[in-house]
């Protein structure tokens, strides 16, 4: 007895045989669309191949009507001839298929999802070849086609990140990606305005799949890889770069526009200075994200740096407070974040001008040596370097150093942690009694390291880069490495059985 799955395949060759062989037997279509509903899932992937071979074959033999599709409910019009009212009927059939190949994206089976993904573009190829709009157009983008693709690949219930990910392959194209991104921007703005602004996470995390994974060309020479050849002037903006520019600054603005949950907000801070602000045509508008962002706190302050560093330096961003901020962001956890070596590479930069006022530069170092204090060594082997560093590059702040003495009791150090506000926090009136205590710390390295402010410091600056990645791991793995050399003790040699060597058993018996 056939399993039903073999019945089924039978069944569906036949029908498509018989399709594409006589137009007397048209109807035999349903059976195929009908499959596409079925439950087993070897029998859904049937049908889907058998539609992608069947539609294709009649794109190509252009057997589906071309123009404004008239509405099936209505009885046609007697100035159609029965080629016309055949091509009409099968454009509906056509159209039929494509919305069930855009309910199966969405089903429980992934070879299902990808099957029928990889029809409807196949479909979308096809069109661009053989429009379904009038010969004036000719050549015109299957843009509509396209939007329901994106639409169903960013649900708002479901994460589709697998999907996604194989749909990548057809963004290098550039006139898909292009058309992507504008889909993309619409889709956000019809999705985000019924919400009122309330975070969609799961839609939102689709989103970010989808955009992020955009790799955009650098230069205009690049944009030459098209699935489908441009005809009409329109689309011929999809060779242009800047086309290419502004649907993808249009696309970031609109999806940041909208308040982020968190975890997505440090996802996109981490690849926005290398991977979003190059290619936009104005970066400075990002400037109401970051500064949002810096001034959220915690994790994604440190994060926004990277996109404030790149405004300020490049696009002359100027940012009121912008170093009181930047101190408000030292607390405890910037040693155990995950982020430390970038928060400390780019704090590195921002204070490498040799014009920042002393009592800034000294707050810092202050704020840096106490906090210090409760650090593990990993991070002190990295901090203690960067703070001789301050002082190569500001020597007004050795003040701190070569001022005798620490104070007998804590209360006495004129230093004010708590305050926001550098300029008065009496930095500069402290002593640096902080790295003195370090030259007592249990690990030998950061003792080490820690004793080099008692001597007079090269001109030369550490290179901290490599110790900027350092983890306790790598620390410990180094010290297991070291080989211990013999060590010197005093001791007297065990001699006899009670290990006395005076002992009436010494003289009769011996150990061997």
């Amino acid at each position: 007895m056939a399993l039903p799955e073999q019945s089924a395949a039978a069944a569906l060759a036949s029908s498509l045989e018989s399709v594409l062989g006589s137009r007397a037997a048209a109807n035999r279509v349903f059976e195929i669309l009908e499959l596409l509903q079925a439950e087993e899932e070897g029998i859904i992937l049937c049908a889907l191949r058998t539609c992608s071979r069947l539609f294709g074959a009649l794109l190509e033999r252009r057997e589906l009507f071309v123009g404004q599709l008239p509405d099936q409910e209505l009885p046609l019009p007697d100035n159609y001839s029965a080629e016309d009212k055949y091509k009409i009927w099968m454009r509906h059939r056509y159209n039929s298929c494509v919305n069930c190949l855009v309910e199966l994206m969405g089903h429980e089976s992934f070879q299902v999802k990808e099957l029928s993904l990889s029809t409807l573009m196949k479909f979308v190829e096809l069109e661009g070849k053989y429009p379904l709009v009038k010969a004036e157009w000719k050549g015109s983008f299957p843009r509509e086609l396209l939007k329901l693709i994106v639409e169903n690949l960013i649900p708002c219930e479901e994460d589709s990140s697998l999907l996604i990910s194989r749909f990548q392959e057809y963004m290098e194209y550039d006139d898909i990606r292009y058309f992507v991104m504008k889909a993309v921007a619409e889709n956000i703005g019809q999705v985000m305005q019924k919400t009122k602004e309330v975070p969609l996470p799961v839609y939102q995390q689709n989103v970010f799949s989808l955009i992020s994974s955009i790799s955009m060309p650098n230069k205009e020479n690049e944009v030459v890889n098209f699935m489908i050849k441009q005809a009409n002037q329109e689309e011929r903006k999809v060779s242009k770069l800047k086309e290419h520019k502004r649907a993808f600054e249009k696309m970031w603005l609109g999806f940041l526009k909208h308040k982020l949950p968190t975890g997505l907000y440090k996802k996109v801070l981490v690849i926005l200075h290398d991977s979003i602000l190059p290619h936009l045509n104005e970066p400075t508008l990002m400037i109401d994200f970051l500064t949002v962002a810096y001034d959220i706190g915690g994790a994604i302050s440190l994060l926004a740096l990277n996109g404030l560093f790149v405004l300020i330096h490049q696009h002359n961003l100027e940012y009121p407070d912008f170093y009181k901020k930047l101190y408000s962001l030292l607390d405890p956890s910037i040693y155990h974040v995950k982020y430390r070596a970038r928060f400390f590479h780019l704090a590195d930069l921002f204070l490498s001008s040799s014009h920042l006022p002393a009592y800034l530069v000294a707050a810092f170092i202050k704020r840096l040596s106490r906090l210090a204090l409760t650090a593990p060594p990993h991070a002190l082997l990295m901090v203690i370097p960067f703070i001789c560093n301050l002082f190569r590059r500001h020597p007004a702040c050795k003040v701190l150093v070569h001022r005798p003495g620490g104070p007998e009791d804590l209360s006495e150090d004129p230093y004010i942690m708590d305050e926001e506000e550098p300029s008065e926090s009496r930095a500069l009136e402290s002593s640096l009694w902080e790295l003195q205590t370090l030259q007592s710390h249990y690990h030998p390295d950061v003792a080490q390291a820690a004793a080099v402010v008692n001597q007079s410091l090269s001109e030369l600056e550490d290179d901290i880069s490599e110790l900027l990645e350092l983890s306790a791991y790598e620390l410990f793995d180094r010290e297991l490495k070291k080989k211990a050399t013999s060590v010197p003790l005093e001791f007297e040699q065990v001699r006899g059985l009670f290990g006395k060597n005076n002992s009436l058993f010494a003289e009769h018996f011996a150990l061997e």
